[in-house]
């Protein structure tokens, strides 16, 4: 089984000296550098680089540069879906938007950790577990979603959170841990803030 093979079945694998993942890794990250380079108004040069490295890409998508991400392929966006600046995804495992997302600047979605241990992390082993978030989500700003989480539909993550559990729908959702503090109700359609 190759390495690129146990990733995709999030075993431990090994990054690190892989031919293959090495060469796709360049790829993406080559692509990633020219989309950084372009003018900000160059919005078709933009969408191209997008067409030629995310996965699946819906209509109305916006990544305001810089992104990276480790691979692209592994990562599907839906419709209407917008990120500020500084976008991070570590996508050796899938990463999977819903429509109607919103990313604050200085996000980071980490499908990929390392062993407990530190024989096997020093060996370079890793793992990669998919993140989920779903429909109408809006990420505050500085948000750092961990390998494996699931967000419903319809939440709000506050600023500065990290994710390390699944949240879900409805919900509004803060702090390191990130822990849900309230369910989103009619009465939020009364406010301008989220207090």
């Amino acid at each position: 089984m190759t390495e690129k093979e146990k990733m995709q079945k999030q075993m431990l694998y090994n990054a690190n000296y892989d031919k293959e993942l090495l060469l796709e890794r360049n790829k993406a990250k080559d692509l990633c550098w020219q989309y950084n380079q372009l003018l900000p108004s160059d919005e078709e040069g933009h969408q191209k680089i997008l067409h030629k490295l995310i996965g699946k890409m819906g209509q109305n998508v916006c990544i305001t540069p810089p992104f990276w991400c480790d691979y692209g392929y592994n990562i599907e966006v839906g419709e209407n879906f917008y990120s500020n600046h500084n976008l991070v995804i570590l996508d050796g495992g899938k990463v999977t938007f819903g429509d109607n997302v919103f990313v604050a600047p200085d996000c980071g979605f980490h499908t990929a950790g390392h062993p407990i241990d530190f024989e096997r992390r020093n060996e370079g082993l890793e793992y990669a577990y998919p993140i989920t978030v779903g429909n109408n989500v809006w990420i505050g700003a500085g948000v750092q979603v961990m390998p494996g989480v699931k967000i419903g539909d319809n939440v709000v993550i506050g600023g500065g959170s990290v994710v390390v559990k699944d949240i879900p729908s409805n919900s509004v959702a803060v702090g390191n841990p990130c822990k849900v503090i309230r369910t989103i109700t009619e009465e939020d359609k009364k406010t301008d803030w989220n207090r």
